[in-house]
């Protein structure tokens, strides 16, 4: 399981709390790997247990203060074991792709309307990942940490402008279908 190993990877890069970790995940690593509040403090408590992190000192200590955690040498451990480890790739499943499958017996109604929604999400996640390219990743950053995390943003990138060309040629091929009808329902056999 990786949530783990993505919060271990945040607080390496910075010792944080609970809603600070949540926060870094909707503005970055939510963009590949996404984990609710919930499953974020979850995975703190187990990460803690088993020794992989520890709350930081509080500096005045009160109820209610937020914790913040850092890594302890056996989540860095951890994580270089796991990001050294091999992994076959994941395969890809797509309810969209299915969908489109699937208009092939029953009709098509309402599946151009959502291929063109799907469209302009992808073309406004594109856009977000061109101007964190542009503010985060400007000419002569290039140490190796800064290209590490240049990568990552570069498959969003190249994922995004996969799914609005596919998407834009899909409508096209979908305008030229002939109007497509629910299939007949198979007659029972005696």
């Amino acid at each position: 399981m990786s949530l783990p190993h993505a919060i271990l990877t945040a607080l390496l890069e910075k010792p944080s709390s609970g809603l600070e970790l949540t926060r870094r995940f909707d503005r970055s690593i939510g963009y590949f790997w996404s984990a609710t509040h919930q499953q974020i403090y979850r995975e703190l408590g187990r990460l803690e247990s088993d020794g992989l992190i520890r709350a930081l000192p509080s500096e005045q200590p009160a109820r209610g203060q937020k914790k913040s955690y850092e890594v302890l040498p056996a989540g860095r451990a951890e994580l270089a074991r796991w990001t050294a480890a091999s992994q076959d790739p994941k395969p890809h499943r797509d309810p969209l792709l299915l969908r489109l499958r699937a208009a092939a017996v029953v009709g098509t109604a309402g599946l151009e309307a959502d291929l063109r929604r799907h469209l302009e999400l992808h073309e406004k996640q594109l856009a977000e990942y061109r101007e964190i390219d542009k503010r985060d990743f400007p000419p002569g950053r290039d140490g190796a940490e800064d290209r590490l995390r240049h990568l990552v943003l570069q498959a969003g990138i190249d994922l995004e402008t996969f799914w609005t060309q596919w998407l834009r040629r899909a409508l096209a091929d979908f305008a030229e279908l002939p109007e497509t009808r629910p299939a007949r329902p198979a007659r029972p056999r005696a």
